[in-house]
């Protein structure tokens, strides 16, 4: 995936990674949704191409900014609506403010785990589609050991557009916990689930201390 020119002019280093993660929030207003994926996606390979974000001293500000820049291009709330469904509705606001959050912790954490493994890889962009507030922008990630398609599906907020789910090689990843979340409600409850979310937080903020 090519870089933004500007960038290779510029120091590498853990500061200008903090000011890409700020620049990404700052500059997308009224951006195309192809544009957000890749700026977004942009910023995230630098970050993982930074030699000295690669220091094992630095692995743990590494994670943070990559959730930093997760979760600026997220709309956690349309997400956590489509991915408890008919579970959503009858929550209380307090109840949904908190899922909101302990899932947007989860799927941070999650997907920047994911994508640290990375190496090498660019993205080759396909098309957008855009109906109605609503938009697909697909995507195929591609290197010498792989090529499958990643497809992010946006939603448009006060004029920026965030992602709210994201298909990899066909599989949907709001679906994907839609099944999970859902039968660990049918099997035990709302509150079961939201016990396990909360003591992944806690488990995974000790791991980062």
């Amino acid at each position: 995936m090519r870089r933004p020119s500007f960038i290779h002019l510029l120091f590498a280093g853990p500061a200008l990674a903090l000011l890409l993660v700020a620049l990404v929030g700052a500059t997308l207003e009224g951006a195309p949704p192809t544009a957000v994926v890749r700026a977004t996606l942009d910023t995230v390979f630098h970050i993982l191409d930074d030699q000295q974000l690669k220091a094992p001293g630095q692995l743990p500000h590494r994670r943070h900014l990559l959730e930093e820049v997760i979760a600026e291009r997220f709309d956690y709330e349309e997400m956590s609506k489509r991915t408890l469904a008919a579970h959503w509705k009858p929550l209380t606001q307090s109840e949904r403010q908190e899922f909101v959050q302990l899932f947007k912790a989860f799927l941070s954490d999650q997907y920047a785990a994911r994508i640290e493994g990375y190496a090498g890889e660019r993205v080759v962009y396909l098309s957008e589609r855009t109906v109605d507030g609503y938009a697909e922008v697909r995507t195929r990630l591609v290197s010498d050991k792989l090529d499958f398609p990643m497809d992010y599906r946006l939603t448009n907020k006060r004029g920026t557009w965030f992602a709210y789910d994201v298909i990899v090689d066909g599989v949907s990843l709001v679906m994907n916990y839609r099944s999970q979340f859902g039968k660990i409600i049918g099997e035990s409850s709302f509150q079961e689930l939201l016990h396990r979310l909360r003591d992944r937080r806690v488990k995974e903020e000790k791991v980062k201390t």
